[in-house]
Parts: structure tokens; C-alpha cells; sequence
């Protein structure tokens, strides 16, 4: 199983989502801030990195373009409870592998993780015929 980075200011988020992890078999390691991420990921081999969007200090964007310049091999996902449009991931050009929305589809999350389900072409996620986001779904690649 590959070795996770949660990157999150929220103790109780990190806490939880580690507990999830490792209860799928995940090797967890986690960090309250970019700078502890950054620290972590010199001292550890880590497979996927998953960065809040909003962070104190180094925003999550700035993370993980940092954590795709130094680290090239470790897949990273952005994370929020906030919406973002594939537009507005476009225009970040951060680099991630995708955006994941909060609260978080524990089945999908693994099956990402695990690289067995790609994330979908574009968008929050999954859409309706309407073209409205469907909640908990996994998304695209910035």
C-alpha cells in the first residue's frame, strides 16, 4: 500500500482521515502546516500527498507546486470543502494529480489512492444531466 501525506491545519480532519486510512491498510503520516509537509517529505519516502487548499502560512496551491518542483515522484491531490471549478484548477496550474472535495468518500478515496480509479476528466466531480456536480465524487486533474 502506498504511504500517505495528509497535509491539514484541522487536528480533528487529519486525525480522522488517518484513522480511515490505516483501518484500509495505508501507511499514514501527517502534517499541520507546508512547512511540516515540506520537513516530512525530506525525511520520508512518501507515495501520495493530499494538501488542504486552505492552510495557514504557504497556501495549499503554493504546497503543492513546491511539493511537485522538489518532489516530482509523489503524486499529490488538492483537497476542500470548497468548490472549484476545473477552470479555476486550470488557472491554478498547481500541478496536482486532481481535486478531492470534502467530506470525503472513504471507498473512493482508497480506490484513488491505491492508483484504481483514475479521477474523472474534469469538473468537482461526477455531473448530472443538467451538468450539476454529484456530491462525494472524486475529480480532476488540474
Amino acid at each position: 500500500m502506498p504511504r500517505v501525506l495528509i497535509v491539514d491545519d484541522e487536528e480533528n480532519q487529519r486525525k480522522t482521515l488517518s484513522i480511515g486510512l490505516r483501518l484500509e491498510g495505508f501507511e499514514v503520516v501527517g502534517a499541520a502546516s507546508g512547512e511540516e509537509a515540506l520537513r516530512l517529505l525530506g525525511e520520508k519516502t512518501v507515495d501520495v500527498a493530499m494538501v488542504d487548499l486552505m492552510l495557514p502560512g504557504m497556501s495549499g496551491l503554493d504546497l503543492v507546486r513546491q511539493i511537485r518542483r522538489m518532489f516530482p515522484n509523489v503524486r499529490v491531490y488538492l483537497a476542500s470543502a470548497y468548490h472549484l471549478s476545473s477552470r479555476q484548477m486550470e488557472r491554478a496550474d498547481c500541478g496536482a494529480a486532481g481535486f478531492i472535495p470534502k467530506p470525503y468518500a472513504l471507498s473512493e478515496l482508497s480506490r484513488l489512492l491505491q492508483g484504481k480509479t483514475p479521477a474523472p476528466a474534469s469538473g468537482r466531480g461526477a455531473q448530472d444531466a443538467e451538468g450539476d456536480p454529484k456530491p462525494h465524487m472524486l475529480t480532476a486533474a488540474c
